[in-house]
């Protein structure tokens, strides 16, 4: 086998894996980053999916991009342009009403639904605006290990413990139930609109195969409440080129710091010496020596494919056979040769929104159900995004692309999905349809990714957009694994720093932000 030489290799080119090489290279690492496909990005990735139309394949929108990242890898000097949503979302209603969110203009819409939720979304709001900076440090933090804690971890809890003193007794309170009750649960007990519990509860199930009333779901609509765009808390915008833009301009920095990029590189499996890592060999065979390896991928799929058995201890073998990974998510990328429009009550900008079709939390559930019985929603909940409304390098003049991300798609066919997707496929349509009609006569072309597809594709298990399920057990200092979650696995100069690290999925950045600054120390 031919040999080469590199002091650090970073496994998976998605976005992760290219922070932490910019990171690393700044710091003075050589880096090399080996990535399976033929572009970099992961699910971060802008390409052409029907002649002429480009879009953001999987990953869509953005908003928790941290501002940290941003600024430190120069981003906006590298061409990175993030247009914010004048309307976050739209929900349109199956009485030709709809619902609106509009930054500064919210309390107006509520009010025409319920005087009542007036004051009670702006209770909720002020809880929401004491909690959040709060886990907005943590996700910053590395955090302390809990199993054989050394000084620094002591020190870890020490600052977090002050962190959570600064909150009252009704802000703690609501902050554990974030962590432990229900979505739909929680809504339920402070709104009686079905709408705006709708348009509030609808992230507690994005990517997430549960329903709104799934025990402990509630973090994962905290976890999308924590981003924003352009300073502005809570926002959510356009990446102009599509995702695939962050990633280009996070490769252009590790360019101007000497990282070497290898697509079309896969990793067959890391090696090991002696209880230390010493470099991966690649699918075509060769060696590539190293002293540190960072893994970019699910830590599923680092302990059973990439380490040789005999070097995982028993007890891991266990965890991760018990690891809950599994999104419900099923992704399509249509080419429109026109724009469609909503029949009902409309708002400035609407079709510049995330578009929610599904109008309550009851809607969600049966959903749910449906894809538990059928393996797939007969009525599915859908986002639809319109980014050439505001990037027309995406379409051709007149046309237009619509992304759409759907839930409640069960990651349980595995390779199933070759046989029945079309008929998901058509779920979604007639559910767009429903809402905006004439929607199907405009399709020209389409891209779809089932679960399985996500997985075969991009390395996504079982189509998890976050590398294992946002629920306390596998959060903070159990992600993703008690004795892991400090970015160091239990190999000598072997790292992870994907989703499956903390503080999770979405499209931040913290996950290889937060292994730079450990493998840096």
């Amino acid at each position: 086998m031919t040999k080469t030489s590199a002091k650090t290799i970073i496994i998976g080119g998605g976005h992760n894996g290219l922070v932490c090489a910019a990171y690393l290279a700044k710091g003075g690492r050589q880096v090399s980053v080996f990535e399976k496909r033929p572009v970099l990005g992961g699910a971060a990735v802008t390409e052409e999916f029907h002649p002429g139309f480009r879009n953001s394949v999987c990953s869509y929108t953005v908003s928790l991009l941290h501002p940290k990242v941003i600024k430190d890898l120069n981003l906006y000097q590298h061409g990175l342009r993030i247009i914010p949503r004048k309307v976050n979302n739209f929900l349109p209603l199956p009485d030709g009403d709809s619902y609106a969110s509009i930054p500064g203009e919210l309390a107006a819409e509520v009010a025409r639904f319920s005087a009542k939720d007036v004051g009670a979304l702006q209770q909720y709001k002020e809880l929401l605006g004491a909690v959040v900076p709060v886990i907005k440090d943590i996700m910053l933090m590395t955090p302390p290990a809990i199993d054989e804690p050394g000084l620094s971890d002591l020190l870890s809890l020490f600052r977090l413990s002050r962190r959570f003193s600064t909150l009252d007794r009704r802000q703690k309170q609501f902050l554990i139930n974030l962590f432990a009750r229900s979505a739909g649960e929680i809504l339920d007990d402070r709104f009686e609109t079905p709408a705006l519990k709708a348009l509030l509860g609808f992230d507690a199930i994005v990517g997430n195969y549960v329903s709104p009333y799934t025990p402990g779901n509630a973090y994962n609509l905290l976890h999308h409440l924590l981003g924003e765009v352009n300073g502005e808390q809570g926002r959510w915008g356009h990446a102009i080129g599509g995702m695939g833009a962050i990633s280009d301009a996070i490769v252009a920095e590790g360019l101007a710091y000497g990282v070497r990029y290898h697509t079309n590189t896969g990793v067959a499996r890391i090696i090991t010496e002696a209880g230390k890592v010493a470099g991966v060999e690649t699918l075509d065979g060769l060696v590539h020596k190293a002293d540190t390896v960072v893994a970019n991928v699910n830590p599923m799929l680092l302990f059973s494919n990439l380490l040789d058995a005999d070097v995982v201890p028993a007890q891991l073998h266990e965890h991760f056979s018990e690891y809950k990974c599994g999104s419900g998510a099923f992704r399509m990328n249509i080419a429109l040769q026109g724009l469609p429009e909503y029949q009902g009550r409309q708002v400035a900008h609407y079709m510049e929104a995330g578009i929610i079709l599904a109008p309550s939390l009851e809607y969600m559930d049966s959903a749910w159900n449906s894809a538990r019985s059928n393996g797939w929603s007969e009525k599915p909940v859908v986002e639809m995004l319109i980014p050439s409304l505001v990037d027309d390098s995406l379409a051709p003049p007149n046309c237009h692309v619509a992304s759409l991300f759907c839930q409640q798609f069960s990651p349980d066919l595995g390779d199933k999905w070759d046989q029945c997707k079309g008929q998901a496929e058509e779920a979604i349509v007639d559910a767009v349809d429903s809402f905006f009609p004439g929607f199907r006569r405009l399709i020209v072309g389409s891209q779809s990714l089932s679960p399985w597809d996500l997985e075969q594709q991009f390395g996504l298990i079982r189509g998890d957009i976050f590398h294992g399920r946002l629920t306390l057990e596998q959060l903070f200092c159990a992600r993703p694994a008690v004795g892991l979650a400090q970015y160091k696995m239990p190999v000598k100069g072997l790292y992870l720093c994907g989703s499956g690290a903390h503080p999770g999925g979405g499209v931040s950045g913290l996950p290889g932000h937060n292994a730079a600054k450990t493998i840096l120390n």
